[in-house]
């Protein structure tokens, strides 16, 4: 496609982040960014109920300390419904390649989280990120 942009394969997107600023901050970026918050929550209960509802959610952004269980649960939710997700925490776990595509460290950029959707996206159409932003850590296997 010459001067457009392609089409995006990750529009919509549900945050889990219980850092309160960092969820409205999150929120202000993607939707600058052109992407949909599905919705925002601090709770896991909220998160595992928001994909069993079968929202057309492309992206979880998860984090692994919650106010009511682990990002990891969501995570391993996500994965099984099919739905790429992205750990955005301070510290990765161990096993964060079962369950996720890839893993953003905290503190980060608004830049270098919506540069991280970007390559998520490229891996999840098919295609080789042009640039992998400093902080972010691509898990390749998890894209199967």
């Amino acid at each position: 496609m010459i001067f457009g942009r392609r089409k995006r394969s990750i529009e919509r997107i549900l945050v889990v982040e219980d850092e309160p600023l960092v969820a409205f901050d999150n929120e202000h970026y993607l939707s600058d960014a052109g992407y949909e918050v599905v919705e925002t929550t601090d709770r896991a209960a909220v998160a595992l109920e928001t994909i069993a509802r079968g929202d057309a959610i492309h992206l979880v952004l998860a984090d692994i300390e919650l106010r009511d269980g682990s990002g990891l649960d969501v995570a391993a939710a996500a994965h099984a419904a099919g739905i790429a997700v992205m750990f955005v925490t301070g510290h990765c776990p161990a096993d964060a390649e079962r369950h996720a595509i890839g893993y953003l460290g905290k503190p980060y950029q608004p830049r270098t989280l919506i540069a991280a959707i970007q390559a998520i996206d490229d891996v999840v159409s098919g295609r080789t990120p042009k640039k992998v932003p400093d902080g972010f850590r691509l898990f390749t296997q998890a894209a199967s």
